[in-house]
């Protein structure tokens, strides 16, 4: 794992909404001297007494929300340390802060109330430290002014805090009373005689700083730099240290080169380690993208696009699995799919649950499925080679959290067989162009209809072709699921796949499916490749479409009998740029048959 920082530690501090805080940071800056002398008249009320909370309300947007809403950054320093303490929020909403925090952390101070005790919050703060896998975890026992310094509440408390720690595997933990108001055990001794062991600050000074200088060379390339016919290729190190005339490899290409020129910040340097940026020259050509990474020669990394991940879930719409989502690690980004929920994660006790799906701030252990293969490291042997975030395509939100635990057997040992016979071939030989015609609407607005009687007309032209209708698809491929998000998006991942083979096969293939979401219609349009795809938008307004169900369907949601009925209490997103845009209300089937065919035709598709 991999930072370079000097002597300078950071300092997570973290725990549930009201345990104490702002109040431990305030009385942290204001006994190391960090705190302005106008900064402190303000916080000083009539009586004189000083409001520590209110030294770290520095966002007047917090304060009038009275909450905190974001990371903040404090820099803090005694004669043996320099610190960066990282606060970040306690109210679930935006556990999403937490994650980026423990990202990035040596040291978390995990807070537990002496009055409320172990919250859900508090636990799930220690599982995200452990899942970061920062080095040291503090529970900090905060507010024992308000428990007289009991030591049998501290004591219960710090038993609960290292039980729950064993069960995370951590390794190194300790617990530690403190009172913000007063300061006790903060900076100075509590009076307390049963306190164990130095304050709070002189536990920091001494706690480890970890460096990556030792470790192999990696480097993420953020971009290329050109000068003319020249290239450089700049990027932060992330681990080890880059030196002239060092053998490297670009990964995941494989392809060797010399370093030939280093240049840190000021220009042309000996070297550069850990956590610096780096612009390296290389003493031949090689295609370097931005994303790829620059590693030692001698200790490339592990290739694969299949992973067995810890994922945090900060979206507030489900994650599903089956839906496509932008993964961004490092400075690469590849569409990333979640292929199977293995196991849900409990707060309370870390029991494993089974899941379909992740709900805001739930974690889990899954499957991952990356559309392009990726240099990595695992999480806990390199941080920035082994952290993802998964990026809503449609949103383009933050949605996921993942820490990659290992790569997937079946990565390696399954690949792609080369065949003599290729779709080009087998198109060629029907005298088409292979193509996915697919028919999306809501339910009742005859798509299946239209959709026959295209195909019926392209039979009778002599093309070559196979209709996917939905209803029927259930009987069998899909049997298994039903119509939550979770089994829609597998349903519309399976259709697509057996239409793409379709297509890979020469045929003309008809899809009429709702498929209500525009991501999954949009991975359907990815995975069939550039020029297959034509996307059929069957339009007719609700109330009609409810006027042709002939199978009760509209009905039966209507009376709360049927759960999850697009267009009633699930959404349909209506596309945005079809190919085609069939208005039902106005065409008849046949009309808009003729016209798919028409435009067929006249796109050239219809001749190899």
């Amino acid at each position: 794992m991999a930072r370079a920082r000097g002597d300078r530690l950071r300092v997570l501090t973290c725990g549930s909404v009201d345990d104490g805080k702002s109040t431990l940071m305030g009385r942290l800056m204001h006994d190391l001297g960090a705190v302005p002398d106008d900064v402190a008249a303000a916080a000083t009320g009539p009586d004189g007494t000083l409001d520590f909370a209110s030294l770290v309300d520095g966002l007047m947007a917090e304060k009038a929300q009275g909450i905190t809403i974001d990371v903040a950054h404090r820099y803090l320093s005694t004669p043996r340390r320099d610190f960066h303490l990282i606060d970040a929020p306690g109210h679930e909403q935006y556990t999403r802060n937490m994650v980026t925090g423990a990202s990035q952390a040596d040291v978390a101070l995990v807070l537990i109330d002496a009055v409320r005790g172990m919250t859900a919050q508090t636990r799930r703060h220690a599982l995200i430290a452990a899942l970061t896998r920062v080095p040291t975890v503090v529970f900090v026992v905060t507010k024992m002014d308000a428990m007289a310094w009991d030591r049998g509440r501290f004591d219960e408390l710090a038993e609960e805090a290292r039980a729950f720690a064993a069960a995370l595997d951590l390794a190194e933990v300790q617990v530690v009373p403190v009172s913000g108001l007063t300061g006790e055990n903060v900076a100075r001794s509590t009076g307390a005689g049963w306190v164990e062991g130095p304050p709070l600050i002189a536990r920091l000074e001494s706690a480890p700083a970890e460096t990556a200088s030792d470790a192999p060379f990696r480097m993420p390339v953020q971009w290329v730099r050109r000068d003319g016919l020249d290239r450089s290729y700049v990027g932060k190190v992330a681990s080890g240290r880059v030196r002239q005339g060092d053998a490297v490899r670009v990964q995941p290409s494989g392809r060797l080169a010399t370093v030939t020129e280093v240049l840190g910040a000021e220009g042309p340097t000996g070297d550069v380690e850990a956590g610096l940026t780096a612009s390296l020259v290389l003493d031949r050509p090689v295609d370097v993208a931005r994303g790829d990474l620059i590693v030692a020669a001698d200790a490339p990394l592990e290739v694969a696009d299949q992973f067995e991940v810890d994922l945090v879930w900060m979206g507030e719409e489900p994650m599903l699995p089956g839906r496509v989502y932008d993964l961004k690690i490092g400075a690469r980004t590849v569409a990333a799919q979640i292929t199977e929920i293995r196991r849900r994660v409990s707060v309370e006790d870390l029991a494993p649950l089974a899941a379909k799906t992740l709900e805001l701030n739930e974690i889990g252990v899954c499957n991952l499925s990356l559309g392009a293969e990726i240099a990595f490291a695992p999480y806990a042997e390199e941080r920035t080679l082994g952290g993802f975030i998964l990026i809503d395509r449609t949103s383009l939100d933050t949605v996921g959290a993942g820490m990659i635990r290992f790569a997937l057997r079946r990565a390696h040992n399954v690949h792609r067989q080369a065949l003599t016979v290729d779709a080009a071939a087998r198109a060629a030989a029907k005298g088409q162009k292979p193509t996915v015609l697919w028919f999306t609407g809501l339910s009742g607005a005859g798509k299946s209809t239209i959709a026959d009687a295209v195909e019926r007309r392209l039979h009778a032209m002599g093309r070559h072709t196979y209709l996917i209708d939905g209803d029927n698809l259930r009987h069998g491929l899909t049997r298994d699921l039903g119509f939550t998000d979770a089994d829609r998006v597998e349903n519309i991942r399976r259709a697509a796949e057996a239409a793409r083979l379709m297509a890979d096969a020469g045929l003309i293939v008809l899809v009429s499916l709702i498929s209500p979401f525009a991501s999954e219609r949009r991975m359907a349009r990815e995975l069939m490749g550039e020029g297959r795809f034509v996307e059929v938008f069957v339009d007719v307004p609700l109330d009609l479409a409810e006027a042709r169900d002939v199978k009760g369907l509209y009905r039966k949601a209507r009376e709360g009998k049927l759960a999850n009925f697009t267009g009633i209490d699930s959404p349909y997103e209506r596309p945005e740029a079809p190919e085609i845009h069939v208005r039902a209300d106005v065409e008849t089937p046949d009309q808009a048959a003729e016209r798919i065919v028409a435009a067929l035709a006249s796109t050239g598709r219809l001749t190899a």
